[in-house]
């Protein structure tokens, strides 16, 4: 030690930026034990202990616990280990800690309370694997007993809600809100219903899958009445629904006559629960997919003048 310039506690905590309380307990521990002590019994440290206090107030200020620090200091583990395993878990903290802002954003905005707000809590912090589970259960469970549409079953299997590392009060929401919708027994017996005529169906030979052309036919041709406004009673709205009943005529190689359109509104009705299409919509922005236009509207106008136009006059 001879030579060394040795500082005293007082010294080295306003160097630091610590307490003398602060590195005085240190020392008793045996973190920064200090070099030399003066006549008079006061401590003294030399370089090699402010080298190791500076060690040991960055690992402090990082968050390593002064367990983890011993064994670095004592060379049980590199600092280069702890760090690693140290940022790991830190990404797991942030992630949970941007799921609880993104729902404490969803509660402020939606005004949320109690019950609602421990679901909403929950239900965020699911993992990925059990948000997976809980719909594969949801589809087991809606389709298992009945001779369900592969096509949809397989679709709805593989739609698999992922919230991102970072998301949005709106996906938090849209998530809660599509997690009941997975337990809503009115739902499932619906698509279930659904499922039972597309067997039906099948059967009596329809073997034209999800009729994605047909479906964008009739946006189209409806989109374009109800922007103009066209009542599904009118002579202009049986003009729309001759066009479109010669179309599904064509696809479905039926006449089209007026079973056909006694069929197509049955179909129409058995498939018009608005849930099926929230479903994808709320998928849709849980996923960070672009959410296709509506159309619940545009069946609900072309079912209703279907109606119309099988009504007996007055």
């Amino acid at each position: 030690m001879d030579g060394e310039e040795l500082v005293t506690i007082g010294a080295l905590a306003r160097r630091c930026g610590l307490t003398v309380k602060t590195i005085r307990f240190y020392s008793d521990i045996g973190l920064v034990p200090s070099t030399d002590r003066s006549a008079a019994g006061y401590r003294r440290y030399g370089a090699r202990a402010v080298a190791r206090l500076e060690l040991v107030r960055t690992l402090r200020e990082l968050g390593l616990d002064l367990g983890t620090i011993r064994r670095v200091l004592d060379r049980e583990t590199t600092v280069g280990e702890v760090a690693r395993a140290h940022a790991d878990a830190l990404d797991v903290q942030i992630r949970a800690l941007r799921l609880r802002r993104a729902v404490l954003r969803a509660v402020a905005e939606q005004g949320s309370e109690g019950e609602e707000i421990a679901l909403m809590h929950r239900l965020a912090r699911l993992p990925d694997e059990e948000r997976r589970r809980m719909i594969e259960e949801f589809v087991d469970d809606t389709f298992g007993a009945v001779d369900a549409n592969p096509e949809l079953v397989e679709l709805l299997r593989t739609a698999v809600p992922e919230l991102p590392e970072e998301p949005s009060a709106a996906q938090v929401t849209a998530w809660v809100e599509l997690a009941e919708l997975t337990r809503d027994e009115e739902f499932r017996a619906s698509l279930r219903r659904m499922a039972a005529y597309q067997a039906t169906e099948r059967a009596a030979g329809d073997t034209t899958g999800l009729h994605h052309e047909l479906t964008e036919h009739v946006r189209e041709a409806v989109g374009a009445a109800l922007e103009s406004g066209v009542e599904p009673g009118s002579a202009q709205a049986a003009r729309v629904v001759a066009g479109l009943t010669a179309r599904y005529a064509e696809v479905f190689e039926r006449p089209d006559d007026a079973a056909l359109r006694t069929w197509l509104l049955t179909r129409l009705e058995v498939a018009g629960d608005p849930r099926v299409e929230r479903y994808w919509e709320l998928l849709a922005r849980i996923n960070g997919w672009p959410v296709p236009p509506p159309l619940t509207p545009v069946f609900g106008w072309l079912a209703a003048a279907l109606a119309a136009l099988a009504a007996p006059a007055a």
